[in-house]
């Protein structure tokens, strides 16, 4: 569904980005460690849609807390962030970590958002094969 709203704000003419959360984060590390971290925060902050698929799958470290807040904090009510979780909301401060930070990023992102909240068995498990299989 995440990659439908993405493909959805493309076909109107937005820019989308869809990134796993562990992948995001290799990517703000190396930028870190070869000097385009600006650079990189600033291209996330810029994209009309950001998706962040795998949300608080892993608790984050301290580099990872504050470089999300970073990116929220440039897209906050100007673009579109969607995440996805198969952690309920309510269990995600404590996967940020530090509760400063974390209150500063779900204020960020949780006090003007849609949420949907899906019900039922995984479509990968229903479709079964590789996905699926038990």
């Amino acid at each position: 569904m995440a990659r439908a709203f993405g493909q959805k704000a493309c076909r109107d003419g937005l820019t989308a980005y869809f990134v796993t959360a562990a992948q995001m984060f290799r990517e703000l590390e190396l930028a870190r460690a070869d000097g385009s971290y600006a650079r990189r925060v600033r291209e996330l902050a810029q994209v009309d849609a950001l998706i962040v698929d795998d949300w608080a799958m892993a608790p984050l470290v301290d580099a990872e807390r504050r470089g999300f807040l970073e990116i929220c904090d440039e897209r906050y009510q100007t673009k579109a962030t969607l995440l996805t979780s198969q952690l309920p909301v309510a269990k995600w401060h404590a996967q940020i970590g530090d509760p400063t930070v974390a209150d500063s990023i779900l204020d960020r992102l949780v006090h003007t958002a849609h949420r949907i909240e899906l019900q039922g068995e995984s479509m990968r498990k229903k479709r079964g094969g590789k996905d699926g299989e038990k």
